[in-house]
């Protein structure tokens, strides 16, 4: 149940991204459905591996440059889900990057309310 949520969670925030930032654009419902699979697989097997080569960056930045590896993990999940054949396109870094930042400010805010809403 806790990873079909997350998917919904991803996919609602995905589906955000794509109709706030111009330059990210997706299919429809099934195109968001299965590129959130694809970022979810993407973020549980690429992120640790590129926080672990960025880990010096990280510290120096204090933690920022979090907001680039999201950009290049929303980049790296529209290449892979062109290459699977997904409508979800993003047109550059910087859109990546203020669509890195909706998808994380939606994720939170939804995994908040069904997380409270489960303890309740």
């Amino acid at each position: 149940m806790n990873l079909i949520l997350r998917v919904l969670v991803n996919a609602l925030a995905l589906g955000a991204a794509a109709y706030l930032v111009p330059g990210i654009r997706a299919g429809g419902v099934e195109s968001v459905l299965l590129i959130a699979l694809v970022f979810g697989v993407l973020n549980a097997l690429v992120r640790p591996f590129l926080k672990l080569l960025s880990c010096p960056l990280l510290v120096l930045t204090l933690g920022l440059f979090t907001l680039v590896l999201n950009a290049v993990m929303l980049m790296l999940t529209a290449w892979l889900g062109q290459k699977l054949g997904i409508d979800f396109r993003v047109d550059g870094f910087w859109p990546a990057f203020l669509g890195a930042l909706v998808v994380s400010i939606v994720s939170v805010v939804l995994s908040w309310v069904l997380i409270d809403e489960k303890k309740g």
